[in-house]
Parts: structure tokens; C-alpha cells; sequence
């Protein structure tokens, strides 16, 4: 510094108790010999030596000052001898605790034990019919479309374009009819057939009543296709003749063979098992097999309920009477009832488990009389298939206005007994038994 005066260093006296001492001056090595002022006397402290700066000689390295040594903590409750800043924070505010913070750590999600879960796999349903009679093809979807429970609406579903024609709000059906010519159809003709194609299209749209945009239900394409021999007269129905002679009644009714099936819950296969809860519904599938004959149409005339494998035993239980009036829905306020008519060949119903409150013996036997009638013929009094459904008669073919005479006596003909069946060709006593009702 050329002999100019250091800035003073300030520094800690013992006895100061914790008070900056005044600073001392030094002199550096630019101080050409000259001694430094002595630093002011405080009581009670010895006067520091300060030894003899060395003269100085031109070329002479200037002299190495050691380094101070590192200062050591005082002890708990010590007062005096400080000798740093750092002793008197220590002193004033205590001892110093060790640190223990250290950084958070991400907390650690609990596994869970393994979940046994299989993934369902959609499974194809049943739920598309078509009947193609002569000019026209009938087709029945169920509003339960995919088989999920969530409902189709009639206004996103169409026939070649062709809206519903019909819909049963009580069996979830819609229905279709068209010529075979209209709704968008399509003839292919090979060597011995004529095909008729229809599509039959569902596109879901979003709920009219809400403001949400999204629709539950993937659009569908079905296929339908007609079939009919090229050469096979399918336009002309035979003439029923005023008298039938006895030869002919005995041929015809080789070739007609009735049956009346337990049913899948579907309706699709003949049920493997005859043993029903009580609740369960009971499904019967009646149909004619005509063969060679000219298309037939057929009923249920009247069915008896006993608990033994004949119709005389007691007790019983006449379900089916009055020519096609199923009463048990009226009587008994259950789910019996005829289901709507696809096939003129063939009727279905179903009736509501029991058991016979007397003489029950554990297992029910059906008799029923099968009547069959030209396709072409008109329905009567007396050729019907009637439910109690909604208090009210209706008709599984549609032929509501003949179940009205269900409440009192319908036909000009008495009332049959089981036991006296005719030899008629059009009418057949069938049975199914035992079914086994567990409680």
C-alpha cells in the first residue's frame, strides 16, 4: 500500500462479553519501516506485544504471515474468553440442535392382492326372425337388439329404408312387412332358386329429450334372404273340396304330424330338461309339419293340467279352453300367455309354474288338443289363440275382435272333452310329461 494506513480489522477481545472491540490498526508490508499506532488501552487487558516489524531490504521477499488458527467452540454456560461472532450467537440463543431435515420422499402406493377378472366376450344373440310367405316377408326384432338390456328405439331402425309396421310395447317386438319387390330389395336367381335380399339397418342416434350427444349401442347391418324354388308353384292354394273322402282323410293324415315341445328360455331349442322351480315359466311350442299338404295354420283348442299321466285323474286344471282362451292370466293373475304369432305352422305360449294345492304329487302332465286350418282360411270363433294381457283379450295373430266371446262361449258347437277327439285330420291330441315343479 505504499506506506498508506491498512483499514482497520475489527476483532473480539476477551472480557468484551460478546462487544465488538475497537478496531487495531496494522500496518502491511508497504509501511517503509514506520511503526503502527498502538491500539487503544482497554481496562483489565493486557497490552498486546506486537513484535518489531523487520526493516525493510529492497529485493527481499515480504515476510509470510501465518494463517490464524480455526477457532473452537466454548463450552455450554461459559461466559467470557469469546472468540468469534459465532460463539456469542451460540451463547445467546443457546446450543445448537444437529439438523434433521432432509428431502421428502414420493409416499408409496399400496399394492393390491391380485384381482381375478376375466373380461366378458360379446356373445351372438337371437334376436332377428323373418317368415317369407308367398308375396311377402315378415320380420320380428327384438328392442333388446343386442342381447345388453339397453333398448332400441323404432325411429333408428328400418327395413331397406321401410319404417316399423307394428310393435308390442308388452313382449319388446317390433315388426316389419314388405312385398318382396319393395324396401330396398334384391333378386339374385341361380339354378334352381330366387333369392330376395333385404338389409335390415340400425343406426343409433342420441335421445331427443336430452342434451347429451352420445348414444349406448353400435349401429348394425342384419342380412335377410328369401329363398324359393324356380320350379315350385308357390302363387295358388288348393281348393278345399265340400266333402273329404274317407281315403283321402286317412293319407292326408299320415303326412300331418303335430308336436307340442318344451322350449329354451329363447325359443331357439327344445328344452334338455324338465324340471322347473315355482316362478319359472313353462315355454310350449305347438306346430303342425304339413309335408306335402297346402300350408296349415295352427291352434291350441283347449289343455288340461293333472298330476298323473291321464287325463280323467283329478285333480285338474283346464288352462286352455273355450277354443284358444288361455284363462290362467285371468284367473290366477299370472304371466300365462300366448306370444305373437311368426309362423302359421307353429304357436307358442307359456305358462306360469304350480303346484296342485290337494293330491299334489310333485309333477304336472299337459294334455292339449291341436287343431290345424288352412293358411289361406279366415280365423273364427272357434280357430283363435286368446290372452288376458293388460285386462283385456288379445289375439296372438291379431284377432282381437274374436277373443271378446273369451268371457262367455264362443262357437255354435259344444264344449269337447279331452277324452273324445275326432279322427279328423285337422285335430290332434298331443301330450308333455312329466314336468317335475320344485319349490
Amino acid at each position: 500500500m505504499l506506506g498508506r494506513r491498512c483499514p482497520p480489522v475489527p476483532r473480539l477481545c476477551p472480557g468484551c462479553l460478546g462487544r465488538r472491540c475497537p478496531p487495531v490498526p496494522r500496518c502491511a508490508l508497504g509501511c517503509l519501516g514506520r511503526r503502527c499506532p498502538q491500539p487503544p488501552f482497554v481496562p483489565g487487558m493486557p497490552r498486546p506485544q506486537v513484535p518489531a516489524s523487520p526493516p525493510f531490504v529492497p529485493g527481499m521477499p515480504p515476510p509470510q504471515v501465518p494463517a490464524s488458527p480455526p477457532l473452537a467452540p466454548l463450552p455450554q454456560g461459559t461466559v467470557g474468553q469469546l472468540q468469534d461472532s459465532g460463539s456469542v450467537q451460540q451463547q445467546l440463543l443457546g446450543p445448537v440442535k444437529e439438523l434433521t431435515w432432509k428431502y421428502p420422499e414420493m409416499p408409496v402406493e399400496p399394492t393390491s392382492p391380485p384381482v381375478q377378472f376375466q373380461l366378458r366376450e360379446p356373445v351372438s344373440v337371437s334376436s332377428v326372425a323373418a317368415t317369407c310367405d308367398e308375396n311377402m316377408v315378415h320380420v320380428q326384432v327384438k328392442k333388446d337388439l343386442f342381447g345388453s338390456g339397453e333398448l332400441i328405439r323404432a325411429s333408428d331402425i328400418s327395413l331397406g329404408g321401410c319404417g316399423v309396421t307394428g310393435e308390442d310395447s308388452v313382449a319388446q317386438l317390433l315388426y316389419f312387412q314388405s312385398y318382396l319387390q319393395a324396401c330396398g330389395s334384391q333378386v339374385v336367381m341361380t339354378n334352381d332358386t330366387l333369392v330376395y335380399s333385404f338389409s335390415l339397418t340400425y343406426i343409433p342416434t342420441a335421445a331427443s329429450n336430452t342434451s347429451a350427444p352420445i348414444v349406448r349401442s353400435s349401429g348394425a347391418v342384419i342380412g335377410i334372404e328369401c329363398h324359393y324354388l324356380r320350379f315350385h308353384n308357390v302363387s295358388s292354394n288348393a281348393l278345399q273340396p265340400a266333402w273329404i273322402p274317407y281315403a283321402a282323410t286317412k293319407i292326408a293324415q299320415e303326412l300331418l304330424v303335430f308336436s307340442l315341445k318344451l322350449m329354451t328360455d329363447d325359443w331357439q331349442f327344445e328344452r334338455p330338461s324338465n324340471v322347473y322351480y315355482m316362478g319359472d315359466l313353462i315355454h310350449f311350442e305347438a306346430s303342425v309339419k304339413q309335408y306335402n299338404h297346402v300350408p296349415l295354420r295352427v291352434f291350441v283348442d283347449s289343455c288340461l293340467v293333472t298330476p298323473y299321466p291321464y287325463a280323467a285323474s283329478a285333480p285338474s286344471y283346464l288352462f286352455i279352453q273355450n277354443h284358444g282362451c288361455l284363462v290362467d292370466s285371468k284367473l290366477t293373475g299370472s304371466s300365462s300367455r300366448f306370444l305373437p304369432r311368426t309362423q302359421d305352422f307353429k304357436l307358442q305360449f307359456q305358462l306360469e309354474a304350480f303346484r296342485f294345492q290337494q293330491g299334489d304329487t310333485g309333477s304336472l302332465y299337459i294334455t292339449c288338443v291341436l287343431k290345424a286350418t288352412a293358411a289361406a282360411s279366415p280365423t273364427d270363433a272357434e280357430h283363435k289363440a286368446c290372452s288376458f294381457v293388460g285386462q283385456k283379450w288379445a289375439g296372438a295373430g291379431g284377432e282381437d275382435q274374436l277373443c271378446s266371446c273369451c268371457d262367455g262361449t264362443c262357437g255354435s258347437r259344444k264344449a269337447r272333452d279331452l277324452t273324445s277327439v275326432s279322427d279328423s285330420m285337422w285335430e290332434k291330441e298331443v301330450s308333455v310329461g312329466p314336468v317335475f315343479i320344485r319349490d
